[in-house]
């Protein structure tokens, strides 16, 4: 299975497809064990990438995952096929605000549409169990995060970056959630459902 998983991550990275980078992907596989995370959702599949490495840590673990583009979604379930994980990850084809799930999930894992992150949250909240976890991933945004938007010449960029600076400060001021930020790959943070 390791040698399938590297040409998946190779070839996602040769097709300049976004994945979840070797260190973040590490620090939450490591986290998954520790809290006995068993039902995991996922927001923003790519190409199954981060979603087979959290499914085959353990034979107890389902992930549902949920991607939009249908190219990547085909890409995913081929992939997931591949590593014999059909049985244990659920392939959705949608946008996630179109998704009702109920839950609930031990953990859910954000890393789809970065302007959507406190729609996401919000929405998908709903559906974590008490003292679940919510894994947000690229608060750095490579760098731009800590850059004043106005300095930033692309005006795309500079959206994404004024809406995760945004949901960096949605999740210090959530009271239901306690949130630690970890400076990890391109940033990730870890908000448990206190209330």
């Amino acid at each position: 299975m390791d040698m399938v998983i590297k040409e998946i991550k190779d070839e996602a990275i040769a097709g300049n497809i976004p994945i979840v980078l070797d260190d973040t992907i590490d620090f939450i596989r490591k986290f998954i064990e520790e809290q006995e995370i068993k039902n995991i959702l996922e927001i923003g599949t790519a190409v199954g990438y981060s979603a087979i490495m959290m499914a085959s840590l353990n034979d107890d673990i389902r992930v549902i995952t949920i991607e939009r583009d249908e190219e990547r979604y085909f890409k995913a379930l081929e992939n997931i096929k591949k590593v014999g994980l059909e049985d244990r990850i659920t392939l959705i084809y949608k946008d996630a605000l179109d998704v009702s799930l109920e839950g609930p999930f031990d953990m859910i894992f954000l890393d789809a549409a970065k302007s959507q992150n406190i729609k996401f949250f919000n929405k998908f909240g709903l559906a974590l169990k008490p003292h679940g976890f919510i894994i947000t991933d690229n608060l750095n945004f490579h760098g731009y995060v800590d850059k004043d938007p106005e300095e930033i010449e692309s005006k795309n960029i500079r959206g994404i970056v004024k809406k995760t600076q945004e949901f960096k400060q949605f999740l210090i001021e959530n009271e239901r959630y306690e949130t630690m930020f970890y400076d990890i790959g391109d940033g990730i943070s870890i908000s448990e459902k206190v209330v």
